[in-house]
């Protein structure tokens, strides 16, 4: 038996401006999940999935609380560490900058990171059963969304390098029976006023 699909729309954000420590959300960074929620209310959002570290735990508490309390999960998947790190085969010629980065992981995460981001991508993305198109959201960190990005767009595996993304901005991925995936938006910064805009992004990328 054949079981009917329907839409998959995944929202995606990166935890609100989180303390030098990573302990937790700044008050900035507290005003950034609020505003997004409220965004949100309207979104028909089903699940929020966050990773386990504090900063996106408290966002996703805050934006919950924008949406009447919708149902919060916590997954691993939806954490914070390298979702691929390539061969330097793969990266291009012009990518120096690329494989001094890749050298600050450790061996772990060089072992757990590709393991959980292929778990992320079963959990996440994809239409889904049923007869009525979900709206989920995602609260998790910088290389993850970059990762979600690059995968829907068909984009070699690295190319989760180079792709950076605002505290509490807003990109959503549509995931339709039988289609490619299409990213509707991305880093999406308008719930925001312009002293919230950009935290999270180096300086010189700042507009």
């Amino acid at each position: 038996m054949t079981h009917p699909m329907a839409d998959r729309y995944l929202y995606v954000v990166r935890h609100g401006e989180a303390l030098p420590d990573e302990s937790g959300l700044t008050e900035n960074g507290r005003r950034q999940a609020v505003l997004l929620g409220q965004r949100l209310r309207t979104a028909g959002i089903s699940f929020i999935h966050h990773g386990p570290l504090a900063r996106a735990a408290q966002t996703a508490q805050l934006i919950g609380e924008q949406l009447g309390g919708a149902d919060l999960r916590v997954a691993e998947a939806a954490g914070d560490y390298p979702p691929h790190l390539p061969d330097s085969d793969e990266l291009p010629p012009e990518s120096a900058d690329f494989v001094e980065f890749l050298e600050l992981f450790g061996p772990e995460e060089r072992e757990l990171g590709p393991a959980l981001a292929r778990q992320a991508l079963e959990l996440f993305t994809g239409p889904v059963a049923g007869p009525q198109a979900r709206h989920e959201l995602v609260v998790t960190h910088n290389f993850l969304v970059a990762w979600l990005v690059r995968d829907a767009m068909a984009a070699p595996k690295w190319r989760w390098l180079g792709l950076n993304h605002c505290n509490a901005a807003l990109t959503i991925i549509r995931y339709e029976p039988g289609r490619p995936a299409t990213v509707l938006f991305y880093n999406d910064m308008r719930h925001l006023p312009a002293e919230l805009r950009w935290t999270g992004f180096p300086p010189e990328l700042r507009v």
